[in-house]
Order: structure tokens, then sequence, then C-alpha cells
């Protein structure tokens, strides 16, 4: 009974401790908070050095986030949002829920990053992945002029399927209906999220899947598997930057000031590439991991500034809407 007691004892003393502890909630995506993704990682990393716990709660997509945030208002139990790019970011402002933010580095990003709510984390490509042995269009108009079959996301609740709409639209400005019109048949399947796309595809559902060009990274590191290439197109691939911010209502300021320093931290950037898949927003001290010199770099980026991508998504998504609704 004694040595229960004590147990019980020293067991009551743990709780108090842990419930002394701050809890900082990020919202982020599914794929983020994966047993594969920089989730688990990230949590260890920063609860080592925050005296804290991390509550990282996965939202399907990064598009989705933001929906849930601007349900949520200022009852939202989030203090930060990990996963927005830059196609959402005047909309994300345009809540009022966001709070200026602080963070300064030394980006490796191949433009100038000057925002001063968002913070950007990891950036890349987007591609279409396919089979190493595929003979992949080089193109919009070649893909759909084509018999091949792809699977994309959708761009209401994905940030890949948005960025899709704004490639597109970069790429071919007024005559993008005219390239939706032919994708229109091209298409398997619109997921809500990146990973039910990729995993259908590596089901063999689909000849190309909507992802970034460094996907083929995983299957050669992970898996020491070189089966998979990321097409480039003559147009250009469209860019993407994810950020996170800091929400005005959150009850912890400090602490969510300190996760999005040690976002841009060594500790966190070398987390990014081997588990979100990702180039990070600043280049580790080790550099990037072995593997990724072999990564198909596009000649050509697009990439809309904020505002425009602002001013130029509905439009772009009334055009994706009339044409696979023919």
């Amino acid at each position: 009974m004694k040595h229960l007691l004590i147990a019980a004892g020293l067991l009551s003393a743990t709780s108090a401790i842990a419930a002394d502890k701050p809890q900082l909630t990020v919202y982020t995506y599914d794929s983020f908070v994966s047993d594969w993704g920089p989730g688990p990682q990230v949590e260890e990393a920063f609860e080592a050095v925050c005296n804290c716990d991390l509550n990282l709660v996965g939202v399907e997509d990064g598009a989705a986030l933001l929906s849930r945030i601007r349900l949520e208002g200022e009852n939202s139990e989030a203090d930060v949002v990990l996963g927005l790019d830059t196609s959402l970011i005047n909309a994300a402002k345009d809540t009022g829920l966001f709070a200026p933010s602080s963070v300064t580095a030394d980006y490796a990003l191949p433009i100038e990053w000057t925002d001063d709510v968002f913070a950007p984390y990891d950036w890349g490509y987007f591609a279409f992945v396919h089979n190493a042995d595929y003979s992949a269009p080089a193109n919009f108009r070649e893909l759909a002029n084509s018999e091949t079959k792809i699977i994309i996301q959708d761009p209401r609740s994905s940030t890949p399927g948005l960025g899709l709409l704004l490639w597109v639209k970069a790429a071919y400005g007024d005559e993008a209906p005219e390239i939706w019109a032919g994708l229109a048949d091209n298409i398997v399947t619109v997921t809500k999220g990146w990973s039910e796309a990729y995993g259908l595809f590596l089901e063999g559902e689909s000849d190309m899947v909507l992802s970034y060009t460094t996907s083929p990274a995983y299957h050669l590191i992970a898996e020491e598997d070189a089966s998979k290439s990321a097409a480039v197109f003559d147009e250009g691939n469209y860019m993407q930057v994810e950020v996170a911010g800091k929400l005005a209502g959150t009850d912890q300021p400090e602490l969510a000031d300190q996760f999005l320093e040690f976002m841009v931290s060594d500790a966190f950037q070398q987390i990014i590439p081997t588990t979100n898949w990702m180039y990070p927003a600043v280049t580790p001290a080790a550099g990037l991991p072995e593997g990724f010199e072999t990564l198909t770099v596009p000649e050509k980026a697009l990439l809309f500034s904020p505002d425009e991508a602002a001013d130029v998504r509905d439009q772009a998504l009334a055009e994706w809407l009339s044409a696979l609704s023919q």
C-alpha cells in the first residue's frame, strides 16, 4: 500500500507539472502532422526548448486551413496557422485575424521576402509527377491533346489545387478557359487534398498527379527508388512559398512568436527537406540532403504576387468550374 501511495503521489506530481506547461496550438495540414511528416520531429525539437506543450492540429489541406479560421473567427483555439501560401496571404489578412510578425531570417528563396505578417518556412515548384519511364507531355496544350490521365486537387480546399489554377492563368491568361476545356477529359478525379491524390497515383489510378518537383526526392531518398520523375513544362512551373502566421487573438503571444522564430531556425529547417519534401526557406547549416541535386529545376518560374493572386483567383476558379461542369 505504501508503494502504491508513493506511486500515486509521483503520478499526481507529474500531472501537475504537465498541467503547468502552457500549450501552443498550431493549425496545419494533415500531411504535416502525419507520422512521416515534419510534425513529430518539430514537436519534439520545439518542446525541448520552449517548456511548453505543442499541439499540432491537422486540417485537411492548406486552403481548408483558411476556411476553418474564418469559420471559427476570434473564437479559434489556434495560436498559429502554418500551411497557407502566397496565393492566400491577402485573403488571410482580410479576415483581420492575424497579427504582425517580426520574424527575420537569411532566406534562401528565389524571391525577396518583405511581408510583415507571414513568415515562410519552405518553397517549391508545382509539377506533375509520373513514372520515369512514362513519356510526359511538355506543356498544358500537349497534355490536353493527349490521353494522359491526371489527378488534381480541389482549389477550394487545397493549396496545390489553387496553385494549378494560378499556374494555368499565369501561363495562358485569357486563353485559360480554352486550356481547361481541353484538360477536362484528362482529369480522373479531383481530391480534397494532396495526400489522397498522391496516394491514388501510387495505386496506379492515373498517369500523373499534381505535386511538386521535389516529390521524387522522397522516393529516391526514403525508398531508394528512382522510378518517379517530375515534368517541367515549356510555359514554366508555378512556384509555391508556404507560410505561417500568428493569430491576433492568441492567449500565448510570446510563445507564438517563439515558435515562428524557431520555424526559421536550423533546428526546424533541417527537418523540412526529408519530411515535407520541399526546399527549406533557410538553407540548413549542413546543406540540402544528398539526392536533392538530382531534382529537375524548371528554367522558368511563374508566380503571382499576393495582390495579383487575389485579383485573378475568383476568375480562375470560375473558369475551372465552368470547364469541369461541361
